[in-house]
This record gives structure tokens, sequence and C-alpha cells, in this order.
């Protein structure tokens, strides 16, 4: 009798903690309609990757996002602003010039480790950059006032040639 005793309680111990571990590794959430990120993302990767993106470009989630007033929270998988759109076109830019110029190694999800241009590379923490012309040079070794190159040359000075 002692030896079916001791059975049932190892059976039953063993049964509580296989419930508990299989319980316990719950599956990360599946995210919806994510298109240019990698399926299986975690938890973890997705809230890096957001936060890379809003300090980037100076914004908070309803840049990209639109709110769901009727359950008062995030909609996250909505496509409804065209802001969204638009991020996922820099993100395959970003990724194809990392690819082509930089040699980006991916990892095992398929996220690029390192890269050489990122999104604040031409964003500095602003939503809409302004695309800038550099200022021309004046002065010595640039063209003379009024845009017309010199006549010894592109940014030289008459009279400045060697013979």
């Amino acid at each position: 009798m002692l030896i079916n005793k001791k059975i049932w309680v190892t059976l039953g111990l063993a049964s509580v903690v296989s419930i508990v571990a299989l319980t316990s590794m719950a599956p990360d959430k599946e995210f919806k309609n994510l298109k240019v990120l990698p399926k299986h993302i975690t938890d973890r990767q997705l809230d890096q990757v957001m936060d890379e993106w809003s300090h980037s470009l100076g914004v908070h989630c309803n840049f990209c996002h639109v709110r769901n007033e009727a359950e008062k929270k995030m909609d996250f998988a909505s496509d409804a602003k065209p802001e969204k759109e638009m991020a996922r076109k820099m993100y395959k830019m970003m990724n194809k010039i990392n690819q082509k110029y930089f040699e980006a190694k991916k990892d095992s999800l398929g996220m690029v480790m390192k890269s050489g241009v990122n999104c604040n590379t031409c964003h500095h923490g602003e939503s809409h950059p302004e695309v800038k012309v550099p200022e021309r040079r004046r002065g010595p070794g640039g063209p003379p006032p009024g845009g017309a190159p010199s006549p010894g040359g592109i940014g030289v000075p008459q009279g400045d040639h060697k013979q």
C-alpha cells in the first residue's frame, strides 16, 4: 500500500510540474499586419525598433498609428495613416542601401544587425527632414560671385595658373 501512495504522489507532483511548465511557456503573441519586420519578432525587439524609429524622427506612436476610440487604445495593425506605409518604404530603402553599400549582416530573424545608415542618418530627430543643398563656397578655390566658372577652370581664379 505504501508503494501505491508513493506512485500516486510522484505522478501527482509530476503532472503539476508539467502543467505549470506548459502554461509558463506561452508563445510570444503574433503581431498583426507586419509587412517589413519579421513575423516572429519578440515584444522586446519590436519595442526596440519602434523606439529607434520614434527617436530618430522625433515622433510618438500616433505619428504612424491610429487610436481606436471605441476601445480606447492604439490600433497598431491599422494602415489608416499614410505615414505607416512611408515608414515601410523607408525601411526597405535603408536595408537595400545597407546590403548593397555596407554589406550589412542579418540576424536569425532577418533584422539588420549593424548598418551603415539608419533612420537618424537623414532625419536627425525631424519627422520631415528638409532637403538642403549645400551652400557654394566663395573665395579662394570657390566659384566667383555670380555663379559663372572662372576662365581658368572651375574654382581657379584667373592669373593663378603655374606655367
